[in-house]
């Protein structure tokens, strides 16, 4: 049996004080967002609010998702995710698996991956790059450029090479082509690591505004993240607009926390859920390469 010296336990109680005060630090921001969100009027304008609400009020909820722009933006939003999440973790792991079987160019590949990696083309040349394919104000210019990441696909790719190879060489024997061999033996022994690159391309394809700003001209193909963008900074909501749409109109500072926190809710909400997934992936990632 184990036993922790006094060091040992002084050790432990810093580490639990701090971690404490880092959630503490990390939560309040949020509780705050969510109790002005669904506050009164009255209870903005006289400063009343702490972490908590006194009285309940969903106008801002209201007015965000009876406009036609907010709630547009949002579908956009979801569908931009789950096919840019799709379409990257497809083309990353069949790269990765490929380049783990030696080829005629092979070092050459592999070469020219770690190059990506190391030397970025810049924002002017993949501008003129999509410019030139002519995506400027379609979703392709958000979903092709970075279809593959670089630094996803060396460690998918590192997690692959440590599959048991014998598995392969058997199913070869066996008479399996290599798409059998990748779906159903390196996609099957490989869920955590691609459950956890899933995450990290959805969250940054849910967070992505600055390429729509820079690829999109047209306002209706926007994103949630380029409209809270302009409620938030550019143009924040009109009172003599809440006061024409809603009997009791809600300060535009609610309407922007309210924005904030649907924009925000979806990430919170699917990441408990792929936290074993993410944890255990990367980690096997990791230790393997």
């Amino acid at each position: 049996m184990h036993f922790k010296t006094r060091m040992d336990r002084w050790f432990d109680g810093i580490n639990y004080l701090l971690l404490t005060v880092i959630s503490l630090c990390m939560i309040f921001p949020l509780l705050y967002i969510f109790s002005v969100s669904f506050s009164t009027t009255s209870d903005f304008v006289q400063k009343t609010i702490v972490l908590w609400p006194s009285k309940w009020d969903l106008g801002a909820y209201e007015y965000i998702f009876g406009t036609e722009t907010f709630s547009r933006a949002l579908i956009v939003s979801a569908c931009l995710t789950v096919v840019i999440t799709v379409f990257n973790l497809l083309m990353t792991s069949t790269m990765a698996f490929a380049t783990i079987h030696p080829f005629a160019g092979h070092k050459l590949v592999i070469r020219m991956i770690v190059f990506t990696l190391l030397f970025s083309p810049g924002l002017i040349p993949s501008y003129l790059m999509v410019k030139n394919l002519h995506l400027i104000d379609s979703y392709a210019a958000l979903i092709l450029p970075g279809a593959i990441s670089t630094f996803n696909l060396i460690v998918i790719r590192q997690f692959f090479q440590g599959l048991p190879k014998e598995v392969f060489e058997a199913a070869r024997i066996d008479g399996a082509n290599e798409l059998q061999i990748f779906t159903k033996i390196a996609v099957a022994l490989s869920k955590p690591a691609l459950a956890a690159f899933a995450l990290f391309y959805a969250v940054d394809a849910w967070n992505a505004y600055f390429n729509v700003i820079l690829y999109i001209n047209d306002t209706t193909k926007w994103t949630i993240q380029v409209v809270l963008r302009q409620m938030v900074i550019v143009s924040p909501p009109d009172n003599n607009l809440l006061s024409s749409l809603l009997r009791d109109p809600p300060p535009p500072q609610t309407v922007q926390m309210a924005a904030v926190l649907v924009a925000t809710l979806p990430i919170l909400i699917i990441y408990p859920f792929l936290q074993k997934h993410f944890a255990k992936g990367v980690m096997l990632g990791s230790v393997k390469g």
